[in-house]
């Protein structure tokens, strides 16, 4: 880790980590692809409620999980393995709390929280839709914490392969599962949520066994498995950067909800009237920001994954004090996961239509149609300067990986409170749903400047560092 040459590294990490990354990505995408085919577009917006209490659940999983990757690479990089094994032991006790605090929590208040993250405006279809499939979510959700926290210890410890099958076998699960429950038993979204906690217990259990096993290099041992309320507050403080980022996710995915229920059809979008849908017009709207969601996640996901491949590189490094690779793996970092999102940009402008159909089966009449011909008209908007994207995802992690914990903080709310959210206010009352799409480049340029700003600051201080310590040697 500390001699190999990091681009060897970057790539030994990271793929592994864009496996791993696109598959709880694709979760998603192929719950609501067999949703949208074996129940109906109104499934489909039904699971687009959904998405910001399913952000919120996994705010706390991501905020122990990447909390707690981070530190363990920082005590590995320091020769500490003991250190290393009590965070291990922590994570796992926090998670199991927050997992069944969370459960308990949503599953008492479930129809007021679904209420709220729609408007008040959503369907009864649609609200059922979402009811259905939050239910079974919410009782698998220990099952989801622990796997997903368990899977970023992994790579952080030296299994970045191992972490990679272990995803690629749930997806593969979820893949099966899903039709198998949904057309065969005839289960609907309920099938499809059941499908996806399946496949991350059997995951989950592999996990366990692996953490057991006295081969593995971090263990589970009774005597670390006590609350150290250091250790809990530094994986806190760590993860407070992405806890931050998927709660900001989650309010801006609730107000994007509430405005296309309300202002979807305004301005001067005539696909409704094109297609000849009647009556309320909101929920398809909704639906259609659902699938744009899905698709720029995914893209945003394989980003991540060089993110994730570079955590461990930047954190041992930077507790070992080679700042020059630090810098490398970061550059190197930056420049794979501006590919990913250039290549996305290109799908979402030549291929928007293609996307939606892999959703939606226009057949079923003029609201699927009309759902299609939005997402269509909408993703190519979205995406206007989606190349930009990669450099301030990796630039957010790298913050985080050094353990500069408020400056991660600030990065992971800047696009979506201080950016995106006054853009919605400002652009969909008036422009409709074509104000909502507008939102997102204009907030996805202004972040990318801020991050660039610190970054530059930061690189700048590290190339100091190093040449101090050349200074004294």
């Amino acid at each position: 880790m500390g001699s190999d040459s990091v681009g060897r590294l970057l790539m030994r990490y990271a793929i592994p980590a864009i496996i791993a990354m696109a598959s709880s990505s694709l979760y998603h995408i192929i719950d609501s692809i067999f949703i949208g085919h074996g129940v109906g577009e109104e499934a489909i917006s039904g699971m687009a409620v959904t998405l910001p209490i399913m952000n919120i659940a996994s705010a706390f999983g991501a905020m122990v999980g990447v909390g707690a990757a981070a530190r363990i690479s920082i005590r590995l990089g320091e020769g500490n393995k003991r250190a290393a094994e009590r965070i291990l032991a922590n994570a796992v006790l926090l998670n199991l709390v927050l997992g069944v605090s969370i459960m308990l929590l949503f599953l008492l208040f479930l129809d007021p929280i679904l209420l709220f993250f729609s408007g008040g405006e959503a369907s009864a279809d649609t609200l059922r839709y979402a009811r259905e499939f939050m239910e079974v979510i919410m009782f698998g959700n220990i099952i989801t914490h622990l796997y997903l926290g368990l899977n970023e210890q992994l790579r952080a410890s030296g299994y970045p392969r191992k972490a990679m099958y272990i995803m690629l076998l749930a997806m593969a699960l979820c893949t099966v599962l899903n039709p198998l429950f949904i057309f065969v038993f005839e289960w609907g979204v309920r099938g499809s949520a059941l499908a996806t906690v399946s496949a991350q217990f059997i995951a989950l259990i592999i996990q366990l066994r692996h953490y057991t096993s006295p081969s593995s290099f971090l263990r589970f041992k009774r005597s670390n498995f006590r609350f150290d309320r250091r250790i809990v507050w530094n994986i806190i403080s760590i993860g407070m950067a992405p806890f931050l980022l998927n709660l900001c996710a989650s309010l801006v995915t609730r107000f994007m909800n509430t405005t296309l229920l309300r202002y979807g059809g305004t301005g001067a979008d005539d696909i409704i009237t094109r297609v000849g849908v009647e009556g309320d017009v909101g929920d398809i709207y909704v639906g259609a920001y659902g699938i744009m969601n899905r698709v720029l996640l995914l893209f945003i996901m394989v980003a991540q994954g060089f993110n994730q491949g570079m955590q461990p590189i930047v954190g041992y490094n930077y507790g070992a004090r080679q700042y020059d690779r630090v810098i490398k793996v970061l550059k190197y970092a930056i420049m794979c996961a501006t590919v990913v999102t250039t290549v996305a940009f290109l799908i979402g402008h030549f291929f928007p239509y293609e996307v939606a159909a892999m959703f939606v089966d226009t057949s079923k009449g003029p609201q699927a149609q009309a759902m299609a011909d939005i997402v269509a008209q909408g993703l190519p908007v979205a995406m206007l300067v989606f190349p930009l994207v990669g450099f301030q995802i990796v630039a957010g992690g790298f913050f985080q990986y050094i353990g500069r914990a408020p400056m991660a903080m600030f990065l992971s709310t800047t696009r979506q409170l201080l950016f995106l959210l006054p853009m919605l206010l400002i652009l969909t009352p008036e422009y409709g749903a074509m104000g909502a799409w507008m939102s997102m480049p204009i907030a996805d340029a202004a972040a990318v400047i801020v991050a660039g700003t610190l970054l530059f600051l930061q690189i700048r201080k590290l190339r100091r560092l190093e040449h101090n310590m050349r200074f004294e040697r």
